[in-house]
């Protein structure tokens, strides 16, 4: 089988300020090409904010779009496991732009694992208020009234939101930090009980490949690709290998 790539917590933003970034990261998916990937999965957080309007779509984004159909054209499959930042992905990213979405989480098997992949967001069992918001946010009175706002509104809402509840939660150091603990030990009881052979997840910012026995014996893997935005790493999957990797541009 060929290989697979993940990462996570792009956070791509719009603004010329952001512009940057968005060109990194379509260098980065043209890059994928010469690794010859089938598959592509994004763990969530691919844009810091991502709404579908029935006619219209966020500008800003173009490039990156455009590069993610290009590798569709080459018959690599995208995948979308949405993240709390991304999870009203809907019907534009599937049919335009060829992703397979993935509302919650999607088991698959990479490299001969048998592998369940999910962002994150909610884990933590102390983070009660993001669930309360979660399901309001899913809600489709919610998401209808939402779509009422004009586009360019709902942009500079969102990244005020965004950029508020960065500064609130920031810690650190992403590892050290209670998300990153909570995924951890998620990912731990689920190998330890057999439900996959190898867990993966995005969301606390923090890179991780940590091995855990399974219960018929051998050994489990619990990847996370970490913060793409700031450190550009991510997990390659292939020729019965499984490492973290980092896109040196």
């Amino acid at each position: 089988m060929s290989a697979t790539v993940l990462f996570s917590d792009v956070h791509l933003k719009s603004g010329p300020e952001a512009r940057p970034v968005r060109d990194q990261f379509v260098h980065f998916l043209q890059s994928l090409r010469s690794l010859r990937c089938g598959r592509v999965v994004c763990l969530g957080d691919l844009f810091d904010f991502w709404f579908e309007y029935r006619h219209v779509c966020f500008s800003d984004y173009y490039t990156v779009l455009r590069a993610f159909s290009d590798l569709r054209d080459d018959g690599v499959a995208l995948h979308l496991v949405c993240g709390n930042h991304d999870f009203w992905a809907g019907r534009f990213l599937r049919d335009e732009v060829g992703f397979q979405i993935h509302p919650d989480s999607v088991e698959m098997d990479l490299d001969g694992r048998r592998a369940l992949l999910y962002h994150g967001d909610g884990v933590n069992p102390a983070d009660r208020a993001y669930r309360a918001y979660r399901r309001i946010a899913r809600n489709p009175f919610v998401v209808g009234t939402f779509r009422l706002l004009h586009p360019d509104w709902a942009m500079a809402l969102a990244r005020t939101v965004s950029h508020g509840s960065r500064t609130l939660t920031r810690v650190g150091d992403p590892a050290e930090g209670p998300e990153a603990r909570a995924l951890r030990e998620h990912a731990r009881a689920l190998l330890e009980a057999g439900r996959a052979g190898l867990v993966a997840c995005g969301h606390s910012h923090a890179a991780a490949l940590e091995r855990f026995p399974l219960p018929g014996g051998g050994e489990g893997l619990y990847v996370n690709p970490g913060d793409w935005m700031r450190y550009k790493t991510y997990v390659f999957c292939g020729g019965g290998t499984v490492e973290l990797r980092t896109w040196e541009g």
